[in-house]
């Protein structure tokens, strides 16, 4: 059992019995009254954001929880198919517990975040930055800005990704799947 003073972000905690990532969290000690713990936390069941305060010293539940390497194989009603880079087990996943679904690409390497004690995935996340073609670009036309402008361009996996004007359409860019943004190109 922990208590406040061990939250940390990506902290893994049982609430209500459910079970919440801490995504933000806050430190509060008011002129007047008790210290408290502000905290943004995401249901790990259906990806859905609370905010949640807790008062100083309260005791936390943490959830052990597990990474595993998984490859992504396919997308149908069901949901997203997955296989387990060790066991070659299969699972599927909702789209809600997945960190970026429009960046998926069939064979892209994920970590799927497991709960130790029941043995049942969590979460998903996607690498730090994804590499991916520009199936459409708009051409940009010289001289139209003073400034850095961008444009919005559509990348293979059918997301669309705002980049500077001189990307083109056939180039392969590098993507920060958390973010969406544009990172460079891709050599």
């Amino acid at each position: 059992m922990a208590t406040t003073a061990d939250i940390k972000n990506g902290l893994c905690i049982d609430l209500n019995g459910e079970p919440f990532q801490i995504i933000e969290f806050l430190h509060v000690k008011p002129g007047k009254g008790n210290a408290f713990v502000r905290t943004k936390l995401r249901n790990l069941n259906n990806g859905r954001i609370l905010e949640h305060t807790f008062p100083s010293g309260a005791k936390i539940d943490v959830i052990r929880i597990e990474y595993r390497n998984f490859q992504f194989l396919y997308q149908d009603a069901d949901g997203y198919h997955f296989m387990d880079m060790n066991d070659f087990n299969q699972i599927t996943l909702p789209k809600e517990v997945i960190n970026a679904p429009e960046f998926l690409m069939d064979g892209m390497e994920c970590i799927v975040m497991y709960h130790a004690d029941e043995d049942r995935p969590l979460a998903c996340n996607l690498p730090s930055s994804v590499t991916m073609e520009v199936i459409y670009a708009e051409p940009a036309v010289k001289g139209n800005t003073a400034t850095n402008a961008t444009k919005i361009v559509k990348v293979e996996s059918g997301a669309e990704v705002k980049v500077p004007l001189f990307i083109e359409q056939g180039e392969r860019i590098i993507i920060n799947p958390e973010t969406g943004e544009y990172k460079g190109r891709a050599n």
